[in-house]
């Protein structure tokens, strides 16, 4: 897994395999997790640690960088982690490639304002073929 936060778009770009994205979306439906980024032994300035999973009272999705430990982290009530979760076991499983833009907007069916926007890579690379 490799997390790379984007200053210039104020978004963290995300690219697993398909079986990390699947982890992923298993712990984010559990609501509890920490995986490591594979470059996390070389981190730089936009390099990221890991994503942490948990879980939180309110409703919503909320994704936030933790800055000081160069973490993403998701948390939130278990309706949105499920709908989050399906959206990336769905992108695990796509095998067209592509990319998925996970952004808050006003009325956003699980994302909660103040959100950081991320943009999930296919692990079957580029644009959809289909």
């Amino acid at each position: 897994m490799r997390l790379e936060s984007d200053p210039v778009y104020g978004e963290v770009h995300l690219t697993a395999t398909a079986t990390e994205l699947a982890c992923l979306a298993g712990a984010i439906a559990e609501g509890e997790g920490f995986f490591s980024s594979a470059s996390a032994s070389s981190l730089d300035g936009n390099t990221l640690a890991g994503v942490e999973v948990r879980k939180a009272p309110g409703s919503g999705v909320r994704i936030v960088l933790d800055a000081q430990r160069q973490t993403l982290v998701i948390s939130g009530d278990p309706d949105a982690r499920a709908v989050l979760a399906g959206n990336l076991q769905a992108m695990a499983t796509a095998e067209g490639g592509g990319h998925l833009h996970i952004d808050y907007f006003p009325e956003h069916p699980y994302l909660v304002a103040g959100s950081l926007p991320l943009v999930v890579n296919s692990p079957h690379g580029g644009m959809p073929t289909r």
